[in-house]
C-alpha cells in the first residue's frame, strides 16, 4: 500500500504481519507482528452504485447492514468504499471490516470483475492468515482451482463471521433478515 506511508503486508503460511517503510534508512520495519481481524466488524464496503445489478442475496445483506442495530444484525454498520481493492485489504488488515465485490447482471461482472489467481487468491491468503475469511460468496477463494490465467471471480473478504454470513444469504436468502417470516420486521414474533 502506498500512500502517506508505505505498507508490506507478508505472510509464508503462520500469521500476516505487517512492515512500513523507513524512508530514513530505506528498509521495511515490522510494525505489526502479528495481525488479526476482528471476527465480527460493523463496517461494509461496497461500491453502491451498482445496486440495482446485485443478485438478491447481495441485496438483502447491505438492505440488512444499513437497517442497523434496529435491523436483523443488531447494530449499527458504517459503509466505506475507496475503489481500491488494495486500500481496503489494508483497511481491513488493520481495524477489521467487510469488503464485497459482487458478480452481477452486467454482461463482464456475471462471472465476477477480480482475477482469482492474482488478486483474490493473495488478498484470500494475507486475510485468511490474519484470522479473518474470503470466499465467492458461496466457496472458500483459497478452494477454488483456476481454470485459466485471468479467471474472474466474485471476492467477499474481512471478518470471519461476515463472511460467513455472506455465504448463509446465498445459500437460502428467504431465511435472513427482514425476508424471514419468522423473524422480519412484520413476523410472528414481533408486533
Amino acid at each position: 500500500m502506498y500512500g502517506s506511508r508505505t505498507l508490506l503486508a507478508l505472510t509464508f503460511g503462520s500469521g500476516t504481519q505487517v512492515f512500513t517503510l523507513d524512508p530514513d534508512c530505506g528498509a521495511f520495519v515490522l510494525t505489526s507482528a502479528a495481525v488479526e481481524i476482528p471476527r465480527e466488524t460493523r463496517e461494509y464496503a461496497i461500491n453502491g452504485s451498482n445496486h440495482r445489478h446485485w443478485d438478491e442475496a447481495v441485496r438483502l445483506y447491505v438492505a440488512d447492514c444499513q437497517k442497523g442495530a434496529s435491523g436483523p444484525h443488531g447494530t449499527d454498520f458504517n459503509t466505506r468504499w475507496n475503489a481500491s481493492l488494495v486500500a481496503e485489504a489494508t483497511r481491513i488488515l488493520t481495524r477489521g471490516g467487510i469488503y464485497l465485490y459482487p458478480a452481477d447482471a452486467r454482461p463482464n461482472y456475471r462471472q465476477g470483475r477480480l482475477r482469482l489467481t492474482y488478486e483474490a487468491n493473495p488478498i484470500a491468503f494475507l486475510v485468511e492468515q490474519a484470522g479473518g475469511g474470503a470466499s465467492d460468496g458461496r466457496s472458500r477463494i483459497l478452494d477454488l482451482v483456476p481454470a485459466a490465467l485471468h479467471q474472474r471471480v466474485p471476492l467477499v473478504f474481512g471478518s470471519r463471521r461476515e463472511v460467513e454470513r455472506i455465504a448463509r444469504y446465498y445459500a437460502a436468502p428467504q431465511d435472513t433478515g427482514e425476508t424471514s417470516p419468522l423473524f422480519g420486521r412484520r413476523s410472528l414474533f414481533r408486533v
